[in-house]
């Protein structure tokens, strides 16, 4: 396994690359091609929608919170850890094995789609300590063309994706997935689409 503060390390440097130094919330250049570019509200997902009826207490307006999270080191051994656990601990069944429905979004039992990864990490991290507004459940394609479902982490550093299929923490753009859109920072009962326009051709490593 690698040295995590090799690995924090390295991550550092190449975010510094394209952001700099790391900065407050309200000085972060979203322009940064580190920040995935939204376009605006865009449909809602049915499982999402039907999560948030589900689960009012999880959804709603996040005025006041924290846009960004700042990516030290601490917050990245946390991040890590949640990622690494949650992976582990829940085997991977799709709804319609587990549910006999094609989309149903909730927190795992033990197993669980790719949703319901990202749910339980969000969860967690909110847990932790966590701004909601920086902790963004975002659907992309992949490049088999099908739909999949991971957790955006919006830091000073960059959107970083947090994916029960890779087990590496990636910036958005350096993932083999096309963004389609994720929910809104300003209420997480609402969605943006992102404006992806990379031409995504390289594998990501699993």
């Amino acid at each position: 396994m690698p040295n995590k503060n090799k690995v924090f390390a390295g991550v550092l440097v190449a975010l510094a690359m394209l952001t700099g130094p790391a900065m407050a919330s309200s000085s972060v250049d979203l322009s940064n091609p580190a920040f995935a570019p939204t376009t605006g509200p865009t449909s809602i997902p049915i499982g999402a929608a039907e999560f948030c009826k589900a689960h009012r207490e999880d959804c709603g307006p996040s005025a006041g919170l924290a846009d960004v999270e700042a990516l030290t080191e601490s917050n990245w051994r946390q991040l890590v850890s949640i990622n690494e656990a949650i992976n582990t601990s829940v085997a991977p069944v799709t709804d319609q094995d587990l549910y006999r429905v094609t989309e149903f979004w909730t927190y795992p039992s033990g197993s669980g789609d790719c949703e319901d990864y990202a749910l339980e990490k969000r969860r967690q991290l909110i847990a932790n300590g966590w701004s909601p507004s920086a902790l963004l459940m975002t659907v992309v394609r992949q490049q088999n063309g099908e739909g999949h479902a991971v957790l955006m982490v919006r830091t000073d550093r960059g959107d970083l994706v947090l994916d029960n299929q890779i087990g590496e923490i990636l910036v958005w753009k350096d993932t083999s997935y096309q963004f389609v859109k994720r929910q809104s920072q300003t209420d997480s009962r609402k969605w943006v689409g992102i404006d992806d326009t990379r031409i995504v051709t390289a594998s990501v490593r699993r």
